[in-house]
């Protein structure tokens, strides 16, 4: 058994990680970014966020990158903003898996890119707790 099947979806999220640093960067300054790097693509800027590392097996692992993904899923407890509007600020938000993670803050999925402001952490887990998280 894992040790995020012992303490459950809940403890996952409210215990301990990695400490990680996403940008520093402005609201502005990120915004003109994202925009720049990624101008027809949703944007999400987000804080007090968790990288979730899912533990795959090497068949999951295969399969993933034939899709074009990565075993990397984020989880947000603070919307800073969203370009489409769907979330509200200080919602939270979980992305699907990613496509492509650069400059350890531009965390980009199939459908958005989410910018990772400030502090915070990166922690592995079953795919099946990760996929659980609602």
């Amino acid at each position: 058994m894992s040790r995020d099947e012992n303490e459950g979806a809940e403890g996952l999220l409210t215990g301990p990680g990695e400490p990680r640093n996403g940008s520093l960067g402005s609201y502005e300054i990120l915004t003109g970014l994202v925009q720049a790097l990624y101008p027809r693509k949703p944007y999400c800027l987000v804080e007090d966020w968790t990288i979730f590392r899912a533990e795959v097996t090497e068949d999951e692992l295969q399969r993933m990158h034939g899709e074009g993904q990565l075993p990397l899923i984020v989880y947000a407890r603070n919307v800073v903003f969203d370009s489409e509007r769907r979330f509200d600020v200080g919602d939270w938000v979980r992305s699907t898996f990613a496509v492509s993670f650069k400059e350890g803050f531009l965390f980009e999925t199939r459908n958005t890119t989410y910018v990772l402001m400030g502090p915070g952490h990166e922690k592995a887990a079953s795919l099946k707790t990760v996929l659980s998280f609602f």
